[in-house]
């Protein structure tokens, strides 16, 4: 076997490689032999099938086999002797072959980059912290007290009231067009509701079922259809029915109604879930602040194979959403938007192998327990089909390893914040969420 380096450029290596007929020959005929102790043909026992008749029955199948298996130990070779990390799955294109001759084939690869992580102690960082008070609590418990009103339909024929429930149909226009996304039959409105009664204005009180009211609506900057998203919408709402509720007590038996003991621990919870959401976001900023700082604190170069990859990915999500009827040009040319996003995959491709090398070099590893927790976590979700989704990943590997990825994220982003400098920062829940709605904008 002859192996010859031709290309080195960057990260990018090139090699010759040529094995010998003989050697391949050789290869062949030992597999015969091993095929042959147990290969059964007519008028032979096993073992006795002459070697003639299993190279015209078998040759050239197992020429296939050794070919491949040649081709792939050979590879193996190259990148152990090498002392390689390759990047990406290396790629092989076969010269020449035939039967008898040499197989000279190239084996092209990219490498991983040298990577110094920076000085993770340099990094400032402000961590958010918000308080949940004891409104907050007592709202989030009315809601849930409201969830547990009983509906019953109002017999006599009287005008709405803040305090009822209307059912409707609605259809919307804009710009005198009708919006199908916009029509609704049946549909049931909480007039108690803010976000209904300031969205309508308030006017479907005082209204009685049979009739009908225009409402002119603003429809929100970031509404799912973008075409219309900021634009004005005009409503025609006729109420078909009305509902009275029967309020319900903020009480041990709403509590025990939701698994808690009483009213206490029923508070305890919903504080406890609300502190649980709010962590979650200031995670989420965290993380993204952090990730700002890696990216600008380091440099190196980039597997082009890589960056093509993640950008394939993300560029096939954008043409999805034209075919949605999304503007995501927005103004600009196909080749500026392109530049944007490959800007983003390079990023995506840069913080990915940072966060590997510090995670290589920190022996962090993700535990079996831990993706039998995230299993059963997804698992969860699904309710009454937990048991399917449980089985689904035992029987799936590359499912597993889907789970593993951010696990680990998270661990070396874990590391990586435990040797940075982070102050605590007291913020609105008002605030938070608007800092997580702008960073979900810029994204």
């Amino acid at each position: 076997m002859q192996i010859t380096q031709t290309s080195a450029e960057g990260l990018k290596r090139e090699f010759s490689i040529t094995v010998a007929a003989d050697e391949l020959a050789g290869k062949v005929e030992e597999r015969l032999s091993t095929v042959g102790k147990t290969i059964r043909l007519p008028g032979f026992r096993p073992g006795k099938v002459p070697m003639s008749l299993l190279r015209r029955q078998y040759g050239r199948a197992v020429l296939g086999e050794v070919l491949e298996q040649s081709v792939q130990d050979t590879t193996n070779q190259v990148v152990n002797d090498n002392g390689l990390r390759p990047a990406m799955q290396p790629q092989i294109e076969v010269v020449s072959f035939d039967e008898g001759q040499d197989l000279v084939f190239t084996m092209k690869v990219e490498l991983l980059p040298e990577i110094e992580p920076g000085d993770f102690s340099a990094i400032a960082l402000d961590r958010h912290v918000v308080a949940v008070g004891e409104e907050e609590v007592s709202k989030a418990v009315a809601n849930l007290a409201k969830a547990r009103r009983e509906k019953s339909p109002i017999k006599r024929k009287r005008a709405a009231k803040a305090t009822d429930i209307a059912v409707v149909d609605f259809a919307g226009t804009v710009d005198g067009a009708a919006v199908e996304a916009l029509n609704a039959e049946g549909r049931e409105i909480d007039l108690s509701d803010e976000a209904f009664f300031n969205a309508f204005d308030g006017k479907l009180v005082g209204v009685k079922p049979g009739e009908n009211v225009e409402v002119k609506v603003s429809l929100p900057e970031n509404f799912a259809l973008e075409d219309i998203a900021g634009k004005e919408a005009t409503f025609t709402i006729t109420v078909k029915e009305l509902l009275e509720t029967t309020e319900v007590a903020i009480d041990d038996e709403l509590a025990k109604s939701f698994g808690f003991d009483d009213v206490a621990k029923l508070n305890d919870g919903v504080r406890g879930q609300i502190e649980g959401e709010y962590t979650r976001l200031t995670r989420t900023r965290l993380k993204r602040e952090l990730f700002d700082a890696l990216d600008k604190s380091h440099s190196f170069d980039l597997p082009a194979g890589m960056v093509d990859g993640e950008f394939d990915a993300i560029w096939k999500q954008v043409e999805a959403e034209k075919e949605q009827g999304r503007d995501v040009l927005e103004g600009k040319s196909e080749d500026e938007v392109k530049a944007e996003y490959r800007k983003i995959a390079e990023r995506r491709v840069r913080l990915g192998l940072l966060l590997a090398e510090v995670g290589r070099r920190e022996g962090i590893e993700v535990t079996q327990d831990e993706l039998n927790r995230a299993v059963i976590g997804e698992a969860q979700r699904y309710g009454g089909a937990a048991q399917q989704v449980i089985e689904y990943y035992r029987k799936n590997p590359q499912a597993i390893e889907s789970l593993r990825a951010p696990i680990f994220e998270d661990k070396v982003v874990d590391h990586i914040l435990g040797a940075a400098k982070l102050t605590d920062k007291a913020v609105t829940a008002e605030e938070l969420v608007k800092e997580e709605e702008d960073g979900e904008a810029a994204a």
